[in-house]
């Protein structure tokens, strides 16, 4: 199985499409890859979610990675996989349905909230951690965390982050974002979630630039 990180490599940044319909998955599906996502997640508490997990998955298949979010129990874990989706994210750290995601081939990010959830996820089997909810923490909480966890662990602030919100988080070492209402929200045309998907992708790219502008 292809690492997460390396989903990350070319837009770090996750689509929680929470209250997507199934009518209109395809057309926002469409909207973000447009924009230059390649990880697209449902959470399980939208309406009939596993019938637009199925639809992305049959859109864009092995190229980009679809999957579920706020997943709380191991038999949905199972019913994700059914769907065809790869992905499983969580708002807890629920070892059991860790487990469950690792042993399906799933990866799976689950919410960690303190130090001591972080480590037992990444025991577990978790693939990268989703700090959650950023709003409670800071930049600096992810830089401290990132100072004592394993090398390499990429630590996803989800929760309020915007376009302009994001570059802290980067200098602090966050390897990502999910970015939720602030792209998706129901009711709102895909030509608007590909419009501020646009937006999100400009931030990145503007950081990159400034990496790239400090090099040696």
């Amino acid at each position: 199985m292809t690492p997460f990180k390396t989903w990350l490599e070319p837009l770090p940044l996750v689509a929680i499409l929470r209250g997507l319909r199934p009518v209109e998955a395809v057309a926002v599906g469409e909207a973000l890859v447009g924009a230059g996502f390649h990880i697209l997640e449902v959470p399980l508490n939208s309406p009939s979610p596993l019938d637009s997990i199925r639809r992305l998955a049959e859109r864009f298949g092995d190229r980009y990675l679809i999957g579920a979010g706020t997943v709380l129990d191991p038999a949905q874990v199972r019913d994700v996989a059914a769907a065809g989706g790869r992905l499983v994210v969580m708002p807890h750290a629920d070892l059991a349905v860790i487990r469950a995601a690792t042993q399906a081939g799933l990866h799976c990010v689950p919410g960690v909230a303190t130090p001591t959830e972080a480590f037992a996820a990444l025991a577990a089997g978790a693939g990268a951690l989703k700090l959650f909810p950023a709003e409670h923490a800071s930049p600096a909480v992810l830089k401290a965390w990132l100072a004592v966890l394993p090398a390499g662990t990429a630590l996803l602030p989800v929760g309020g982050i915007a376009p302009d919100t994001m570059e802290p988080w980067l200098a602090a070492g966050a390897a990502g974002f999910g970015i939720g209402s602030s792209l998706y929200a129901p009711g709102r045309a895909a030509d608007d979630v590909g419009a501020r998907a646009q937006a999100f992708t400009r931030a990145w790219r503007r950081h990159l630039d400034s990496q790239g502008s400090h090099a040696p």
